[in-house]
Formats: structure tokens, C-alpha cells, sequence
């Protein structure tokens, strides 16, 4: 009997959980059968469903490709308390071969991602798709560490707790040599307001 009640009231305990507090993503799904975006030396551009955002980035590098990347990307749905994003757009550019850093602006939330590669750099540019929800803002951000932990490494970064957004990137890169063409990446990672606030251009 005790059994029965378990299995009846787990799941509830569960949705509960979900609803009421910070709880954990995953497992993640990175789209069809778990394939990369780009392939080697190509652009892509990557833009997660409506009302989705940027949950999770993998990639693996290749001296022997141009000293390029693969890149995947998981999505998951905003927060029900943010309600519909009120607008999306991309960008400026981030230039190949230089060190950068970008905030999606108007509060936005990192919500995919497009790149060209350069041949005559051995890197790529990029671009933020950026979505804004309402009047929402950020708060209790943080840096995260760099990913990969060294040039040339796999990369594998992904939010481990319900409501934490990527909010912005900094990129830098090692150019010092022929064996060093690669890129480590920080993100900005913050919680959103449950109601509108005034800052408008943060």
C-alpha cells in the first residue's frame, strides 16, 4: 500500500517542485539526433523556437579543419512569469580576430547565435540573436569561468538551474601561433525581474 501512494504522489511532489522553486535542467536536448549546426569552415545560424532561450552551447575543435569549431545548442522555454518575448533582433557583429565582448541590449536574452568563418584569420565572427521580454530585468548576474577551461579543448556549457538566462558573452582569443588559433568564452549569467522596472537600456 505504501507503494501505491508513492507512485501516486511522487509525480505530484515532482510537478510541484518544478513550479515552486529552483529546480534543474536537463537532460538537454541538443535537436535531431543530437547533430551539429555547422559544419567545419561554413557559416550557420542558429535561432531557438519562440519563446525559447540558449540553455546549454557544446563544441569540439579542429587543428586539421582550419582550427575550427562544431557548435550545438539547446533551448528551453523562458519562464511562464515572463511572459512572450515583446521583440527579438541580432546584434551588431563581433569582428574575426579580435578579442570582444557584447550584452544583449534592452534587457534582452541570448536566444541563438550566427557565424561566418575566415579563412585568411583562421576565426569566425558572430552575431547575438537577443530577445527581450516586456519591461523584465536582470539581476543577481554572474561571470561565469572560461569555457573550455584551455584553448583547443571540448566545450560543454549549460545552465544547471531553472531562471538563470545568458545575458551576454566575452570571447577572448589566443593568435600567439599556428598552434594556438582558438577562442575561450565567458557568459554573463542573470536572473529576470517578475515584473517590469524601468531600466530600459541596460
Amino acid at each position: 500500500m505504501d507503494l501505491v501512494l508513492l507512485c501516486v504522489f511522487l509525480p505530484l511532489v515532482t510537478v510541484a517542485w518544478g513550479q515552486y522553486s529552483d529546480y534543474y535542467y536537463g537532460p538537454y536536448n541538443y535537436g535531431d539526433n543530437d547533430e551539429w549546426v555547422n559544419v567545419y569552415r561554413q557559416g550557420f545560424n542558429f535561432q531557438c523556437p519562440h519563446g525559447q532561450v540558449i540553455v546549454a552551447i557544446r563544441s569540439v575543435f579542429n587543428k586539421k579543419e582550419g582550427s575550427d569549431r562544431l557548435w550545438n545548442y539547446a533551448c528551453m522555454p523562458a519562464a511562464q512569469s515572463l511572459g512572450e518575448p515583446t521583440e527579438c533582433w541580432w546584434e551588431e557583429i563581433n569582428r574575426a580576430g579580435t578579442e570582444w565582448y557584447q550584452t544583449c541590449s534592452n534587457n534582452g536574452l541570448v536566444a541563438g547565435f550566427q557565424s561566418q568563418y575566415f579563412p585568411s584569420v583562421l576565426d569566425r565572427e558572430w552575431q547575438f540573436y537577443c530577445c527581450r521580454y516586456s519591461r523584465r530585468c536582470p539581476y543577481s548576474c554572474w561571470l561565469t569561468t572560461e569555457y573550455p577551461g584551455h584553448y583547443g579543448e571540448d566545450m560543454d556549457m549549460m545552465m544547471y538551474t531553472y531562471d538563470h538566462y545568458i545575458r551576454s558573452s566575452g570571447s577572448l582569443i589566443c593568435l600567439s601561433s599556428l598552434s594556438c588559433r582558438d577562442r575561450q568564452w565567458k557568459f554573463i549569467v542573470c536572473r529576470m525581474t517578475e515584473y517590469n522596472c524601468p531600466f530600459q537600456n541596460v
